[in-house]
């Protein structure tokens, strides 16, 4: 019993501690949401498998492949501009207020 209440207590930390990044399955698929991430899985996978294999002239270093990535995640949500604006507060400053006037 005492083994599994600290399992049990250690399980409820990890829920607790990482509520916010555990998608709600049910949510997803009453909205008709993607419940699967192997789309972005594969994609990954073939963005590492081309530039990884060993006959390319440039590899990627693990930094360069994990910003790559992170641009790709952002394309795929549709959430590029926002980042970007976030990662370069003064970028395109003057133009965008060209544009929006």
């Amino acid at each position: 019993m005492k083994k599994l209440s600290r399992a049990l207590t250690e399980f409820n930390g990890y829920i607790v501690n990482n509520r916010p990044g555990i998608p709600n399955y049910g949510e997803r698929y009453r909205c008709k949401e993607r419940i699967s991430t192997g789309f972005v899985e594969s994609t990954i996978n073939q963005l590492v498998a081309k530039r990884m294999v060993k006959k390319q002239q440039m590899r990627w270093t693990p930094r360069g492949a994990h910003l790559l990535l992170q641009i790709r995640a952002n394309v795929l949500n549709g959430d590029l501009p926002s980042a970007f604006r976030r990662w370069y507060p003064g970028f395109g400053g003057a133009e965008n207020a060209k544009l929006a006037a």
